[in-house]
C-alpha cells in the first residue's frame, strides 16, 4: 500500500504542473516584441508538455486510489520577458527538488511504475529548465556566457 505521504507528493505535483502549463500557455499569448516572437513557440510547446506530466501524474494517482487536485499553484505570468524566464527557471528548479524527493520516496515504498513516471518527467524538467537558462543568456548581462570569468 502506497503512503499517503508519496499520495500527497503526487498531488503537489499535480498542482504545479497545472500551475506552469498555465503560467507558460499565457505567456506565450502574452509575450510582445522581436525576443518573444522567438520565445512564444518555445513557452507553447513547454506549456502542452506540462499538461501532458499533469495528465499522467494524475492518472498513475487514480491507479494509487488517490485523488488528483485540480488547483493549480499560483500563477505568475510576468510582465517582461526576462521576468517571465526568470520565474519560469525558479519554478523548474523547484519542480526538479520536488521530483527527487518523490522519487525517492516512491523508490523506497517498492512503487516501481511511479518512480519511472517520475524520472522521466524529472528528465523533461531538467531540459525545460536548461532551455529557460540559455534563453536568458545575454538578456541581463549582454555577451556573457555561463562559464565564462571576466578579467577586470
Amino acid at each position: 500500500m502506497v503512503s499517503e505521504r508519496l499520495l500527497d507528493f503526487l498531488n503537489k505535483a499535480i498542482a504545479r504542473e497545472l500551475q506552469v502549463s498555465i503560467q507558460y500557455m499565457w505567456q506565450h499569448i502574452q509575450v510582445t516584441g522581436l525576443d518573444g516572437a522567438v520565445v512564444e513557440g518555445i513557452f507553447r510547446k513547454i506549456a502542452i508538455a506540462e499538461m501532458k506530466h499533469a495528465e499522467r501524474l494524475a492518472e498513475q494517482l487514480d491507479y494509487l486510489n488517490g485523488v488528483p487536485t485540480a488547483k493549480p499553484d499560483p500563477i505568475f505570468v510576468g510582465s517582461s520577458l526576462v521576468e517571465m524566464l526568470t520565474q519560469d527557471q525558479r519554478d523548474e528548479e523547484d519542480a526538479i527538488e520536488l521530483y527527487k524527493e518523490a522519487i525517492q520516496l516512491a523508490h523506497q515504498e517498492g512503487e516501481y511504475t511511479t518512480r519511472r513516471l517520475l524520472e522521466e518527467i524529472l528528465a523533461d524538467e531538467e531540459t525545460h529548465i536548461n532551455t529557460f537558462g540559455k534563453l536568458l543568456v545575454g538578456m541581463s548581462e549582454p555577451f556573457t556566457q555561463p562559464g565564462t570569468s571576466q578579467i577586470g
